[in-house]
């Protein structure tokens, strides 16, 4: 074999090697691909929010016999008013994860107070978009409800106690009667934190 023959070999075994390498990469990127596709989420207690990836096979499985107090202070918010606010997601998928644990609804405690701006989550249709227009009509453009309201009301059937800090809706200028009817007005996210602490509640901000 001469020299440029031997190079013309050699040139064509790397080509080969490169489009072996190209089509393994391309058939991992496909396999990862369809993987994440087949992503499993469930809804065991709210439908269409907070869904759960299921596993059985990890740590800290919540216990089925145990009894759940929780005080989740939301300040959380969307700065796009037509969205909804994703911390009332998680919110949604901490009782979705209780259900998939099968925790028995009556061992499930949950308060949720909405405070500081995501007190806005609770207001109605017609004073959010009212509000929204006044105070933000650029991002208000086309709105026409409180997207928050359809989780909010999914959260209190599913046993939740949604509340708002009444010295927050104070400090935004926020009417008692704007707030809506699935929302309960407490004294101030202060002293709810302490009261319900007293009462043997775990504390989460999210």
């Amino acid at each position: 074999m001469n020299v440029r023959h031997a190079s013309v070999v050699f040139a064509a075994a790397l080509a080969l090697a490169a489009f072996c390498s190209t089509a393994r990469a391309g058939g991992h990127a496909a396999a990862a691909h369809k993987a994440k596709d087949k992503t499993v989420w469930i809804h065991p207690v709210i439908a269409k929010f907070g869904g759960v990836h299921p596993r059985t096979d990890v740590d800290m499985q919540p216990d089925p016999n145990a009894v759940y107090k929780v005080f989740v202070d939301v300040v959380g918010y969307s700065k796009d008013p037509s969205r909804m606010d994703g911390s009332l997601q998680r919110l949604a998928r901490l009782v979705n994860l209780m259900g998939f644990a099968k925790v028995p609804a009556r061992n499930v405690h949950i308060v949720a107070l909405l405070d500081e701006r995501a007190g806005a989550a609770t207001l109605t249709d017609e004073a959010y978009v009212r509000m929204m227009k006044e105070r933000e009509p650029k991002q208000a453009k086309g709105l026409t409800g409180n997207p928050n309201l359809p989780i909010l009301h999914a959260l209190k059937k599913a046993g939740v106690k949604v509340e708002v800090c009444g010295q927050a809706l104070a400090d935004n200028d926020f009417q008692h009667d704007w707030v809506n009817k699935d929302v309960t007005i407490t004294l101030s996210a202060l002293s709810d934190l302490i009261m319900y602490g007293n009462m043997g509640y775990s504390f989460v901000k999210q």
